[in-house]
């Protein structure tokens, strides 16, 4: 048995010691061995529109500034001054060619380069002119901008591993490159951080925490749809080979669960028959450009974690982008994003937005109800002495376990738990993906017709 994790595949049983949720000395380790190391999310390149455009962020507790410099180039810096410290970028966002220290006066290039310094003649001739500390490394994929502070780590697309895919399905569903629109979510949440990793891809909770946006969902449809809405959140179809929701392993901690096409766009008020109409020739001409297989995939939902703390949900007529960041055991900090199609007609763009609001807004039916739930998670780890373990065994003895199972969650665990303790657990075995979940993409220089989906 691991120090935190038991694993008995012959029971079958996943628990996770509570004492990872409140453990001081664990979240010491997470920051060195986790948020020290892993490929962190900084932001989109699409919230720098234009040259010396900045965001200042929080990026594995550190603070920095995400930056577009004069020449267009994506930078990030350590929002810190080399001189003595002091923060050096304190507004949220704006357009600068310069960042001038407020405290001694220091002045650098959003290219990161010592620009002036006052009294510069007491410093010498051949001082040197320290410039601003950057992470050691820095990529991008699709837009998403990562950054991560070990040379030693692999790069960017080889961490990002099967997770690739489902951002790829993402970008796709615009001609112009997707774009997060203006305005940050932010929020904040008395639990600890693994606590939202686990909410934001559980399918298990939808139906009982949010009770009372189902019920609006299947009020305002009939029916079959409103069948539809009930059965993506309940998992319904798991004993059988029509699957609606899998949870799927993509490799180095990063998992999904994934909405098949009969799920897709049923959440929420019904789109107006214009809107839907719209809906619908965009995805026939994606599906020209990257084939049958690959559109049937982008009609679902995906609910995808990038491990450690990155989350892109497709869902409810939008894509959010989620932050979570450590604060201590017992808080965390949230940051989100709407990331949206800027090529799509404006009465389809406003009823994604008022889809994405009645959801995810800071006033919506989901955010608030999650939020409560793990604070009051929290509260109660005060009685693991005699609670000790939380169970994350849904699905184990299933061949294909779906959406509203925990494989996906367990996948996450067992990353957290090798980097953490040093133990690396086997993965489990279930039945290989195929149908629409192994679509592919087909190179939209290609011409030809797709072929079938094999399995994965």
């Amino acid at each position: 048995m691991s120090q935190y994790i038991v694993d008995d595949r012959e029971m079958p049983k996943f628990r996770v010691d509570r004492a990872v949720m409140v453990d001081p000395d664990v979240f010491a380790r997470e920051k060195e061995l986790i948020f020290d190391r892993c490929w962190l999310y900084v932001g989109h390149e699409t919230e720098l529109a234009k040259p010396n455009d900045f965001r200042t962020r929080t990026v594995g507790g550190r603070p920095v500034i995400f930056f577009r410099d004069s020449k267009g180039v994506i930078r990030v810096w350590v929002n810190s001054c080399p001189h003595r410290g002091a923060t050096l970028c304190r507004e949220p966002s704006g357009n600068a060619r310069f960042m001038t220290c407020f405290y001694h006066g220091w002045s650098f290039s959003n290219a990161g380069k010592l620009v002036s310094l006052p009294d510069d003649e007491s410093y010498g001739p051949d001082f040197d002119r320290p410039g601003l500390a950057a992470p050691a490394q820095v990529d991008s994929y699709r837009g998403f901008v990562f950054a991560t502070f070990d040379p030693e780590a692999p790069d960017l697309r080889t961490y990002l591993a099967g997770a690739a895919d489902y951002l790829d399905l993402v970008c796709d569903q615009s001609n112009e490159g997707m774009r997060v629109l203006a305005g940050t979510h932010e929020y904040s949440a008395k639990a600890n951080w693994k606590l939202l990793v686990e909410n934001s891809f559980d399918g298990y909770h939808a139906v009982t925490t949010h009770q009372r946006y189902f019920e609006m969902a299947i009020a305002a449809r009939s029916g079959s749809e409103g069948d539809a809405v009930r059965a993506r959140a309940t998992g319904a179809g798991s004993t059988n080979t029509l699957v609606q929701s899998r949870g799927i392993d993509l490799g180095n901690g990063h998992a999904v669960t994934a909405g098949s096409p009969v799920t897709g766009g049923i959440f929420g008020r019904p789109l107006t028959p214009a809107g839907q109409a719209e809906r619908e020739k965009r995805f026939r001409g994606f599906a020209e450009t990257y084939g049958e297989a690959w559109v049937d995939r982008m009609r679902g939902t995906r609910n995808l974690v990038i491990f450690p703390n990155l989350v892109v949900i497709d869902l409810v007529m939008g894509v959010v982008i989620r932050k979570i960041d450590p604060v201590s055991p017992d808080y965390m900090e949230v940051s989100a994003w709407h990331l949206a199609p800027p090529d799509e007609g404006p009465e389809l763009h406003r009823q994604r937005l008022d889809n994405f609001l009645t959801f995810w807004g800071p006033g919506g039916l989901a955010s608030p109800d999650d939020v409560e739930a793990l604070e009051t998670c929290q509260r109660s780890f005060a009685s693991r002495g005699e609670l000790r373990y939380s169970d994350i065994s849904r699905g184990m003895n299933k061949e294909r376990p779906t959406g509203s199972d925990e494989f996906q969650m367990r996948t996450w665990w067992r990353r957290w738990n090798v980097i953490v303790t040093g133990e690396e657990l086997p993965p489990e075995e279930h039945a290989p993906l195929d149908g629409v979940w192994a679509g592919t993409r087909r190179d939209p220089a290609d011409t030809t017709t797709s072929a079938p989906a094999t399995a994965g």
